[in-house]
This record gives structure tokens, sequence and C-alpha cells, in this order.
């Protein structure tokens, strides 16, 4: 992949909001969002469907007009100089927009020649990047025979067929199987590399912790939290105990003692013989944090209690969405039923028409 970054002589961050609202009839989707967004960056808005995602995105590209606050991208103000912000952004939505009835070719060099390319530089262009993203053998097959991940690449390949200085990239691997999102992260990584700002909206935690040098979660339509991934999970504790017994059948006189220890609730995982604990306020440092679960391991040996494996680390961005939302991640509202999804969901629909 070239690059053409076009981001002279600004020197200010590539997106930058102040209060920004949008409602839809009596639901306030948007409410209040503010965000600094450093240019050459990957910024992750991480939340569940329905939080406001997808609206604060549309509102940055200039596909929908904020009700109140300030959006500049670059400088320019998202209203006032939308053209301005068009000439420097690119868009990959939640739905493919190439034509399933073209091939891979045909789509990249049809979205060339409309965008101002000779034909042979449209050729040029499209063997370029599907080259790039893998997808060479598959350039003379028509989009609907491609599988998900490859429809998901040549959609962002089709984004960046002129490299903008901002990419927004909404909810990329929805549904795609781990080796296809992992083939979408190396691509973003790929394009930061060349200089673009991307602008990443996930529900999915994993992907924001690899891709997103910082982080803003977003729930109702506000931000509740911002900051670098290390600076999340320190704010909701010093560490997190780990532990994993080799007795499935001691495990309530294991959470008995953990608590005692800690003075904190434990987390009954999935696995059997599996608990976690948040240690410390994210104010104490570490090693009170290690000297707490070191008491805690003594307690459970005491007790006749095998533990198979034990840790103490960070805790995961799940940790974080829980302290932060009162919910895991996974056991949130579905899709169609949370504040603020309607809206969203019917502008994807005006998107994609």
């Amino acid at each position: 992949m070239t690059s053409s970054n076009r981001t002279g002589h600004w020197a200010g961050p590539a997106i930058e909001t102040a209060g920004l609202v949008k409602t839809f009839g009596d639901t306030r989707a948007v409410d209040g969002v503010d965000l600094r967004i450093e240019a050459g960056t990957v910024y992750g808005l991480l939340g569940p469907n329905g939080a406001g995602k997808t609206t604060t995105v549309r509102m940055l590209a200039t596909l929908l007009r904020p009700d109140d606050g300030q959006a500049h991208v670059f400088g320019h103000d998202v209203v006032r100089e939308a053209d301005a912000v068009r000439s420097r952004v690119s868009l990959t939505g939640q739905y493919a927009s190439v034509d399933e009835d073209l091939t891979g070719t045909e789509n990249l060099v049809l979205l060339a020649r409309l965008t101002g390319h000779g034909k042979k530089a449209s050729y040029d262009r499209a063997a370029q990047l599907l080259d790039a993203f893998g997808l060479s053998e598959a350039a003379g097959r028509q989009v609907k025979n491609y599988s998900g991940g490859m429809r998901r690449r040549i959609d962002i390949a089709a984004s960046i067929l002129n490299t903008p200085d901002l990419l927004f990239l909404d909810e990329p691997t929805t549904g795609l199987d781990p080796r296809s999102r992992n083939q979408v992260w190396e691509i973003v990584r790929a394009v930061v590399a060349q200089g673009t700002t991307v602008l990443l909206t996930t529900q999915y935690l994993d992907e924001a912790d690899q891709l997103a040098s910082r982080i803003a979660v977003i729930d109702k339509g506000k931000v509740i939290a911002e900051g670098t991934k290390g600076e999340l999970k320190a704010s909701v504790g010093a560490g997190a105990v780990h532990v994993r017994l080799r007795d499935a059948d001691r495990r309530p006189d294991a959470e008995r003692l953990l608590r005692q220890a800690l003075g904190t609730d434990i987390q009954l995982e999935p696995d059997p013989v599996a608990l976690t604990a948040r240690v410390g306020d994210g104010s104490g440092g570490g090693s009170r944090a290690a000297e707490k679960a070191s008491l805690a391991l003594a307690e459970l040996a005491r007790a006749g209690i095998t533990v198979d494996n034990f840790s103490l680390g960070q805790p995961s961005l799940d940790e974080v969405f829980l302290a932060l939302t009162g919910k895991p991640e996974q056991t949130r509202t579905p899709p169609g039923t949370q504040h603020g999804t309607q809206p969203e969901t019917q502008q994807k629909k005006e998107a994609t028409a």
C-alpha cells in the first residue's frame, strides 16, 4: 500500500469534539460527547450495541448533522466545512458497500474511476490493493462468493483507494471468525503505519485491547471513561487475582477464604475450578496488592485447598466494563432493546439504502 497522507501543516488533533449531541425523537442517542484524538493513532470507541458509537461516527463523517456541540476534523468544522472534512476521511461501515455482483477487481476499478483515476492507474491501484490484502487469487471472482473475512477486506481496500488522513472503521470485525478478525487487525496496523488516523468502534473488548492506543468507553450516549488501556485497567484496581483450583468441590471454601483475606467480592468463572478477584483501588500501588494476594494464597494452603495456578496481573477490559457499567459485557442487553439502539439501526439502514 502506498501513502498519500495529506495532513500538511496541521499540528493539532485529528478529531476534537465538545458537547456533541444527537437526538432522535425523545431518544438522546449521543449525549454530550467530548473527544480529543491525536493524529496517526488508533482510537477505540468501545461500547455495546446502541451505545451511540455509530451515531457519533456518522456526525464526524458529516453524514449526520449534530443537534448541539462542536466537532472538528483536522481543524475543519464538520458542519460549516463539511466538504473539507470529506476530502480527508473515509468510512467503512458495518455492512459491505461494494457491489456483490462485480468481481473484486471490478469493484476497485469502478471506485477508482469514480474518484478520478485514469483507466491504467485504476487497474494498477486495484491490483496493488488486492495483493496487499491477500485477495489476488480471488480478484476475478464475484464478491458474493467471498467469505465474510474476504468481504471485510475488500470493503476496507475500497475505503483506502485514495489513502485518507482519517479512516472510520465501524465495527469492522462483527461476525468474523478469529482468523479473519486477525487479518483485519493486521490491515488496520498497516494502514496506521502509513500515517492514517483510525477511529475504531467496537463492542469487542479484545479488539480495543489489541489495536487502540487510547479508548473511550461509551454507554447510553455518554463517555463514561477514557484513557490508555493501562489507565482504564488501573482505574478499577491495582490488580486482578486469578486462582485455579485442583478440586472443583473446594471452590465454595476457596471463595469464602479469598473474600475474607482480600476483603472484596469474588467472581466465580465459568470454569468450575476458577475464581477471580480485584485487589486494591488503583491508588495503592501494586506492592500492597501483591502482599494481599500472597496472604490469600497462604490461607488456601492452610485450609488444604490445592491451587494449580495462581496469578496477579492487571484487570482485563472485561473487568473494566464490569466495574464501570455494573454488568460484564457479554451479559448486557441484547441488540434492539437497549436505549439508543433503534435510532442507530435506522441510520445504518439509511446509509446502505
